[in-house]
């Protein structure tokens, strides 16, 4: 290699290893901020008069601290008796609008789904999909599809598989529990996988316990 050539690897190599260094920093410091901002906007809540930019002041932030204190009086209420009613109520209002009640509905049932204490999204799995003899990564999202199983006479499972680079968009398939493999992956792990686009693998079980048991030696 001539020293034009070594020149240009040299600067290469040092080109890829800043953006290695600074582009995970920028991207946490651009979603931490979008987080930060979107709590701000939960100052909206209050009166005019009672905001800070009213009483002459901005502090970044202070929408952090009211949105805990939103969600915690919100959690504390609809603990008691009188708040599930209101909830049950207002629950029943909106299901009575078309098109409110559909996401309304989907959106609270995914939610209770995500943060129950149940197995749902949380072990992963690998599936012949989208043809036989290609495998993807999913997250088993139900362990039975009861009328499903019914029609077929076999247990079927659902799955969800995410779309690289958007672990937000995919496809929800439903498939025979013969044909699911499950993963000692972890769901992060996963995630990683498939937002990277399969540049970030997680190593083999047993690389994985042998790393584990290392300190330990």
């Amino acid at each position: 290699m001539n020293g034009g050539g070594a020149r240009r690897w040299g600067l290469r190599r040092y080109l890829v290893a800043g953006i290695l260094v600074w582009l995970p920093i920028l991207a946490t410091i651009w979603v931490v901020t979008f987080i930060l901002q979107l709590m701000d906007r939960t100052l909206l809540l209050l009166p005019p008069a009672y905001r800070p930019e009213a009483l002459g002041f901005r502090l970044p932030g202070v929408g952090v601290v009211f949105a805990l204190v939103v969600v915690l009086l919100t959690g504390l209420m609809v603990t008691n008796l009188i708040g599930r009613r209101l909830i049950v109520w207002g629950e029943e209002l909106l299901n009575r609008i078309p098109l409110v009640r559909t996401v309304y509905g989907g959106v609270k049932s995914f939610t209770e789904s995500v943060f129950s204490q149940t197995n749902s999204f949380r072990k992963v799995v690998m599936v012949e999909y989208p043809r036989q003899g290609t495998w993807s990564i999913g997250f088993l999202t139900a362990e039975d599809v009861p009328e499903v199983s019914a029609k077929l006479a076999e247990p079927h499972v659902a799955v969800y598989i995410s779309a690289a680079l958007n672990a937000t968009a995919g496809y929800l398939v439903i498939l025979p529990r013969r044909q699911v493999v499950e993963l000692e992956m972890s769901v992060d792990a996963a995630l990683k996988m498939i937002i990277t686009c399969g540049v970030v693998v997680p190593p083999a079980p047993a690389v994985r316990h042998a790393q584990r048991a290392l300190p330990a030696a």
